[in-house]
């Protein structure tokens, strides 16, 4: 995409709402359920995998695609639950305006504070925020391929639009600089399970895990940087 995309409001499958790209035919979230992807895909088997691991460390998270702001809010209730410190950091292109934002349901159908949800959006880009005790957001409108690390994370959200429709976010290069942008025993979790993913992962130096995938979805993909 080389404008900044027309995104439309939609209600998937298990009544949480995502939104659609005509331009790319593409939905930032599973029609079978937003809610249901993202915790299955990045919560179960990313976060939550990591702190058994890794029980009561802070952890460094960081997320391709900040989009509607839905695994940053899954994440901050994570640990408002189970208390502990996240730094997040989330890169995205193209942010959703506020007025859009803030007509998303993800509260509501979570039963949680609707100003919690919107104090992730209303956040300053390009700098820190203490969204709570626990949980600091660091948002900067970046592409992934122009994206420079200065530090390294626990986890990485890789929540890119499909292979098939940005294939250049998905290329081997990038998966060599998530690799390299990992702490040791660091997690690489993401939605898609493409054979070509899976060998670039192997390349770059993974230990790789196939999974099953959220509703409607196969199989889905955690890699874990071992050295």
């Amino acid at each position: 995409m080389s404008d900044k995309p027309d995104l439309h409001l939609i209600v998937t499958e298990d009544g949480s709402h995502s939104l659609r790209v005509p331009e790319l035919d593409e939905t930032y979230h599973s029609s079978h359920g937003a809610i249901q992807e993202s915790n299955h895909v990045f919560i179960k088997h990313g976060l939550l995998h990591w702190l058994k691991e890794n029980p009561d460390k802070p952890i460094k998270i960081f997320e391709v695609g900040f989009g509607t702001g839905l695994n940053a809010f899954l994440t901050l209730l994570e640990a408002e639950s189970l208390k502990i410190n996240v730094f997040y950091k989330s890169i995205e292109f193209y942010p959703v305006e506020k007025e859009l934002a803030n007509q998303l349901n993800y509260p509501k159908q979570l039963n949680q504070s609707e100003a919690l949800f919107e104090a992730l959006h209303n956040a300053n880009w390009e700098k820190p925020a203490k969204i709570s005790e626990l949980f600091t957001l660091h948002k900067t409108k970046a592409s992934l391929p122009d994206f420079k690390f200065s530090e390294t994370y626990d986890l990485i959200y890789f929540d890119a639009f499909a292979p098939s429709k940005q294939p250049e976010l998905w290329e081997y290069p990038i998966i060599e600089k998530c690799y390299n942008a990992l702490n040791k025993n660091g997690i690489f979790v993401t939605y898609s399970a493409k054979g070509q993913l899976k060998r670039d992962l192997r390349k770059a130096g993974f230990e790789l895990e196939t999974l099953p995938g959220p509703p409607g979805k196969f199989e889905m993909v955690r890699a874990i940087k071992r050295r």
